[in-house]
């Protein structure tokens, strides 16, 4: 379990396997599972990128989705280089640093709505703590900014 300012009422890690239990780098943020797995597919992303699969969870999605974070498609070879963060879920076959089920989630209003391409996030498992490295002060006008995404049909 991680609790932080990305994830206040928790998000879960699976660390069976982990080759370590840390990792810090730029956000690379994608509004859904599909057009993450384009840019996957194109491989147009970065060894020490954290991808942010936000509306997945249940509050927008109707239902938590399972996100393809086995690695054997989302970074083949890419292991332990990247970090994949979602508010959905994940199965049971994850590999590398897969977090889920961050709470609250993007759909009402949670801190990874409010996250932003480029932004650092650092995730120590070890302490049990996931972070996006910005002010207080900025996280309150980017909420104050915030709306809610429209529902899917």
């Amino acid at each position: 379990m991680l609790k932080g300012n990305l994830c206040p009422d928790g998000a879960l890690i699976k660390v069976a396997g982990l080759k370590a239990l840390t990792f810090t780098g730029p956000a690379l943020v994608f509004e859904n599972e599909e057009d993450c797995m384009a840019v996957v597919r194109e491989r147009t992303y970065a060894a020490g990128a954290v991808i942010i699969i936000r509306h997945e969870g249940q509050k927008r999605a109707g239902y938590a989705r399972d996100a393809r974070g086995d690695g054997s498609y989302i970074w083949p070879g890419m292991g332990e280089k990247v970090a994949l963060l979602t508010d959905g879920r994940f199965s049971g076959a994850t590999r590398g640093m897969c977090i889920g089920h961050i709470s609250p989630e993007a759909a009402v209003g949670g801190p990874l709505a409010l996250v932003q391409n480029g932004d650092t996030i650092r995730i120590d498992a070890a302490d049990g703590t996931m972070n996006v490295v910005l002010s207080d002060q900025e996280l309150a006008a980017r909420r104050a900014q915030w709306r809610p995404a429209a529902a899917r049909l």
